[in-house]
């Protein structure tokens, strides 16, 4: 079916998302680069988020490898249709963005350096595309787990904000809300770049450092 760009950048209604289904759709069992188990369980004292940043594969090669980053898996997350596949969310017909759901340990990295590392290798201005994947798919998101993570990633917005501003650059799209269900994308989405090394990575950030906020030194 033929989408035109219009249509894909436009949010659809709730009551007009396709049906999705009930059972999961089927996944990796585990990491292709780690082999820890791919599972929604975050290990006691550490934390999990879920970060649209575009196309999901670049993003989550680029986060796997961050110092303090326990576990990366790709799916779906933002919308209305449940366990959506990869070729519906492509319809812009389900809600959902391509994330990357990340659990860190925030004592070897602070969720202030892991936005950091978000704000600064994408552009967070473009609304409904990054670069030239157009569509709801590939909105900026940030979907936080406690209170403190939405009050940092609020924080962080309007420091990069401010700072884009100083460059000329536009106003900050980034969706931030309580995360909802995370849907895990088929298993060869799951770290395609390490298992497709010269595959296609589509990230790419505005050259716009992200300040620190106020007393404190970025340790990324």
């Amino acid at each position: 079916m033929f989408f035109t760009n219009s249509a894909k950048t436009e949010m659809v209604r709730p009551e007009d998302a396709l049906p999705g289904r009930e059972a999961p759709i089927p996944t990796a069992s585990e990491h292709f680069v780690s082999g820890l188990p791919l599972t929604l369980d975050i290990p006691e004292g550490m934390e999990a988020v879920s970060l649209g940043m575009g196309c999901f594969w670049g993003a989550e090669r680029l986060l796997w490898q961050l110092p303090g980053v326990w576990l990366t898996m790709v799916g779906y997350a933002g919308g209305t249709t449940p366990n959506p596949t990869y070729e519906e969310t492509c319809t812009a017909k389900t809600g959902h963005t391509e994330v990357v759901r990340v659990v860190f340990d925030p004592a070897r990295i602070s969720f202030e350096d892991l936005l950091r590392v978000f704000w600064e290798s994408h552009d967070p201005t473009q609304g409904m595309r990054q670069g030239g994947d157009v569509g709801t798919q590939y909105r900026s998101a940030i979907f936080t787990t406690t209170a403190e993570q939405r009050q940092t990633a609020l924080a962080t917005r309007d420091r990069y904000q401010a700072a884009l501003a100083t460059s000329g650059r536009g106003a900050v799209t980034t969706e931030i809300a309580d995360a909802q269900e995370f849907y895990f994308a088929e298993a060869y989405h799951q770290q395609y770049l390490a298992k497709n090394p010269s595959g296609y990575c589509g990230i790419g950030g505005t050259g716009v450092s992200c300040p620190a906020m106020p007393g404190r030194v970025s340790g990324v």
